[in-house]
Order: C-alpha cells, then structure tokens, then sequence
C-alpha cells in the first residue's frame, strides 16, 4: 500500500531491538525497503524486504534509485558505508548513521558533549573492535557523503532498553525476578550510567529525517536521569510489584551465582554525556526511567510466563 505522504527510506539492518522498534513506528507512515540477512521476518510491516550482505553485489540489484534516506542500524567495519553509497547508483539525500555514546575518549570526566574529542585509543576485547569501528565508520559518514553530496547524520544512543530486547540486559533481570522471585541489589557498585528508551530512539530518527539543520551533525540519545544499580533495581523492585524479594550480594558473589553484570559496576568506568543538543535542536523529550521500564516489564512479562515455577519463552 502507497503511503502518499511518506518518505522513500532504505534501512539496513532492522530485524533486531532497534531497528525493528523503529520499523514498527515508520512503516506505517514511509516506504521502507529493507536489506539485511533475513534472520527474522519483516512481513507484518509491509516493508519490500532484500536478504543479504551488503558487501554482496547481488542484494542491490533492487534497490537502484532515489532514497529520501539510508538509515544504517548495522555499520560495524571501516568500508560498510562506502559500500552501500557505491553500490545505490542514484542519489541518496540522507545517510543517518546509528553509532554510540562510547565513541568519546574515556577518563576525561564530566558531561560529553557532541564535539568531544573521539577515542583514539585501541582496547582489546570485543569492545575494543566495536568502538575503533564506530569511529572508523563516522569519520568515513564525513567523508564519503562530502564526496556524494549527501547529508550525514550520526545517532549516538546511550544504553538501549525497552520491549524486544533479548540481550542480557533488564530482559534477564525480569526473567530472573519472574522466574525466581528475586531482584538482586549490587551492594558494593558505584557506577553511572545513562539509558534511553528504545521508542525515544525510534523517534529521534524520525526527527532528523530530511532535515538539513540535522546535516553534519551528530546527536547524543540518552535519557535525563543518571542511574546507578541501585536506581535501576529500584525501578525494577517497582515494575515488579509485590512479590519479588530483594536479595543484596556483591558484585563478586553476583559473578560467581550466574547474575548478570550489563552496565558499569564501578566510579572508575563511568562515562556520562550531555543529551542537551538531541532536546534543543530535534525537540526531544525522554521518557522517564521508571516509566519506560514498567512498559518494558508489562512487554517481557508476557513473554516470560510462569507454569508451575518454571518460565517459557
């Protein structure tokens, strides 16, 4: 069905959290062809659906033409944008780019804002690889859409929660709570943190599509409060309802009993960032924590079912 008023957006990616979050907001009013590897079905959303990898030539064979915009959910290695500006063919009037908030140098204290300076240095691990190629991927959004005539837009989410998330983040503390009647209290944790609700996340897109203002710039999406493990298991606690004990541990018996430990733990790897220009410039307004997490607990909870003690998914 033609949506008369909506824009032509290419998505890449959009099965997972994120992107099938905004998906599920834009397909109703935007033609949206999406590319990825097809591990879920899209068809609910009346999408055109492309499954491949976008270094594979053949996935776009059907999508030569005009796009509005590239919404890319799922750039992770220096060539991924180039890549797909390339293999278009016609012109594209916007490439907004999904990133993180953890592309900014750490240890300098204080609140990020949008100009601080990137991180430069290569940690090991997983981690490590995933931030140098978030930085790799923005430096290459400049200048490959000052080559195309493109408009480039970088998204930087703080930690993404809500409904449809399946990483081990507040999705396994709700099980735990539903499944055990627990909600765990990290005694000795004295990190920060900043969240933001996966729909606020969704939004933010929306705000920035075709939008010159938002061209050459880069938004940080968190939330405006500052939590801790305390914080969060409160609101947790209060999501829940009665019912679930409190059940205080270290972070070291956390470790050893299985419970997860998804967010920072310590004043040492806290890192905050600004949201000040996502409100001022896109008109943002975010969602409450323990707002966003009662939605999240009333969606998990009918995933996470309880049946004679036992959870199913």
């Amino acid at each position: 069905m033609h949506k008369e008023a909506g824009m032509n957006l290419l998505v890449i990616g959009g099965s997972y959290f994120y992107g099938r979050v905004f998906l599920m907001v834009a397909s109703k009013h935007h033609e949206i062809t999406v590319v990825n590897r097809g591990t879920y079905s899209l068809e609910q959303f009346g999408v055109i659906h492309r499954v491949g990898e976008r270094h594979d030539p053949q996935v776009w064979a059907g999508c030569r033409g005009q796009y509005d915009a590239v919404i890319d959910f799922c750039a992770y290695q220096p060539g991924d944008i180039a890549c797909v500006l390339e293999n278009l063919g016609g012109s594209t009037g916007q490439y907004i780019l999904i990133s993180t908030v953890d592309v900014y140098r750490r240890g300098i204290g204080g609140s990020k804002g949008e100009d601080t300076a990137f991180e430069n240095r290569r940690f090991p691990g997983e981690a490590g690889e995933y931030i140098a190629g978030k930085v790799a991927l923005e430096q290459e959004l400049a200048r490959e859409c000052a080559r195309k005539g493109t408009g480039g837009t970088v998204l930087r989410p703080g930690i993404l929660y809500g409904p449809y998330n399946y990483a081990p983040r507040e999705s396994e503390f709700i099980r735990i709570a539903l499944q055990y009647h627990v909600i765990p209290r990290y005694t000795d944790a004295d990190g920060r943190f900043q969240f933001v609700y996966v729909k606020d996340a969704a939004h933010a897109i929306l705000a920035c599509l075709a939008d010159g203002k938002t061209y050459g710039r880069a938004y940080n999406l968190v939330q405006d409060e500052i939590l801790d493990y305390e914080g969060f298991f409160q609101a947790l606690a209060e999501a829940a309802g009665p019912g679930a004990d409190r059940l205080p541990m270290t972070l070291e018996q956390a470790a050893r009993g299985g419970y997860p430990i998804p967010f920072p733990a310590t004043g040492a790897e806290t890192e905050l960032v600004s949201n000040t220009r996502s409100k001022t410039e896109l008109g943002m307004t975010y969602t409450p924590f323990q707002e966003g997490m009662g939605k999240t607990w009333k969606a998990f909870s009918h995933v996470y079912r309880e049946d004679h003690g036992e959870v199913k998914n």
